[in-house]
């Protein structure tokens, strides 16, 4: 059985990769606001490690609980989880938008527009 202590710690490792990914996403973001395309794909990226760092802390009570052992819920475990779903659909955001921002970056360029 996973003590109550142990899933806990796994709820707090699941927060902050998840809160680091999503520094990471929010930067993109910004950087690809200001057109920095190229940096703003390499913090997803980053993003993309701390996320697949979160999943493997999860799988680790996964195989405990698949194995048979009982889990005891506790409320850091479910901030966990949902921080790193709700981070998860940040990252599909982030990426669609800076899409749209390389986009109008493209056509402000070739109509002769000029950023402030």
């Amino acid at each position: 059985m996973a003590s109550r202590e142990e899933v806990s710690m796994v709820g707090f490792a699941i927060v902050a990769y998840a809160g680091d990914a999503k520094t990471a996403l929010m930067k993109a973001l910004d950087e690809a606001r200001d057109g920095n395309f190229t940096k703003a794909r390499s913090l997803v990226e980053e993003s993309t490690q701390s996320i697949n760092d979160a999943h493997n802390e999860q799988t680790k009570l996964l195989s405990k609980e698949a194995g048979g052992d009982d889990m005891d819920v506790t409320f850091i475990m479910v901030h966990g989880q949902d921080t790193l779903m709700t981070t998860m659909m940040l990252k599909d955001e982030v990426q669609y938008f800076i899409d749209e921002y390389e986009r109008l970056d493209k056509i402000e360029k070739k109509l002769g527009i000029e950023k402030n």
